[in-house]
């Protein structure tokens, strides 16, 4: 018992000089001249080679050498007859060979963050796609912020400006902010069981007058402008500042629908925007969605015509952010040790 109280004081010293040595540093950082922001890298992938790779690999361990020889006689065949075709119509052999689809992926939080990377991965792609190419962005997200979803949609529309085809494909949720950037999109397929929907606007705010007023705690507030604040939390709300909040939330809401009907006019706007969801296999139904599907199996579909290459864009981590990953991972190995311990004492 004594031990573990021991290791247990030298744990909390190492974290306080550790916590203060992370203040001091960052502390140091910000009061410092800011460098130049660090461009960040661009990875692609090219998923066709992937999956021949796997598809080789299950093959080699599952088929016989007979039946594998003439596998590798059939592909030699195919392309020896591609090569033909190249050298008879270099032309049409050359539009088919380059046509791409261009995988993004976005995984949204409520500030609609992962933005700041999609943004320059569709500038990459805008600069090298042709009109017969196509943008595929894997999209899952809750919602979250209006204006943060708002610049989201807006970046997905670059794609459609610039003419190339753009898919969004859906496989867990796409719904309020999530929906206004997929119903850009040319096509949108979600999984079975995906939630979409939730054309609504919601907020809330907390308010503690009554307690601070039972408190004999006073807050002023003053502004210039009738609408400057309308509900808050700490002071006491008045009625107008209610309906004015209310309204503000009905305007959102309005042009949220009129941004969803100018993307997918087929929609019975007034009928599906009533911020409720349906799974994918109902959407199809009210037109949300086009096709029931994974985002897997529309990708494999195109294995045999295209190249399939996921581009992602990977912002250089500040010298405060890799400061922090570290605390946090010697944080969490000795706390396991820690946990290790205790459990181990007491014969867990």
């Amino acid at each position: 018992m004594l031990e573990f109280l021991a290791d247990y004081a030298g744990f909390l010293l190492k974290l306080v000089s550790v916590a203060l040595v992370i203040g001091f540093l960052l502390a140091a950082l910000s009061s410092g001249k800011r460098k130049s922001q660090q461009p960040g890298s661009l990875s692609v992938t090219k998923l066709n080679e992937n999956y021949d790779a796997m598809k080789a690999e299950l093959d080699n361990q599952l088929l016989d050498k007979k039946v594998l020889k003439n596998l590798a006689k059939d592909k030699k065949k195919k392309e020896k007859l591609e090569k033909k075709a190249l050298k008879k119509a270099p032309k049409e052999a050359e539009e088919v060979a380059k046509k791409r689809l261009y995988v993004l992926d976005f995984d949204g939080d409520i500030k609609a963050s992962a933005v700041e990377t999609m943004r320059e991965e569709i500038t990459a792609v805008l600069s090298v796609a042709k009109p017969q190419d196509e943008v595929v962005v894997r999209l899952e997200s809750g919602g979250g912020v209006v204006h943060g979803y708002g610049l989201a949609a807006s970046q997905l529309q670059r794609i459609r400006e610039s003419n190339i085809p753009l898919t969004v494909c859906v496989d867990k949720v796409a719904a309020s902010g999530g929906y206004m950037m997929a119903c850009v999109a040319d096509k949108i397929i979600a999984a079975p069981f995906a939630i979409l929907g939730s054309i609504g606007v919601v907020a809330q705010v907390p308010n503690v007058h009554r307690l601070l007023d039972k408190s004999l705690i006073d807050v002023e507030l003053h502004t210039a402008g009738k609408y400057k604040r309308t509900l808050t939390m700490l002071g006491e709300n008045t009625d107008e500042g209610r309906e004015k909040f209310k309204q503000d939330l009905e305007d959102t809401h309005g042009l949220f629908k009129r941004f969803v009907s100018s993307q997918r006019p087929q929609l019975d706007i007034e009928d599906i925007a009533t911020g409720d969801t349906w799974y994918g296999s109902e959407a199809v139904d009210n037109k949300l969605i086009d096709l029931v599907m994974t985002s897997d199996a529309y990708l494999i579909s195109h294995y045999d015509n295209a190249e399939v290459i996921q581009v992602t864009y990977k912002q250089p981590k500040g010298m405060a952010e890799r400061l922090g990953l570290s605390f946090f991972s010697a944080l969490e190995q000795k706390a396991l040790s820690w946990v290790g311990k205790i459990t181990q004492s007491r014969g867990y």
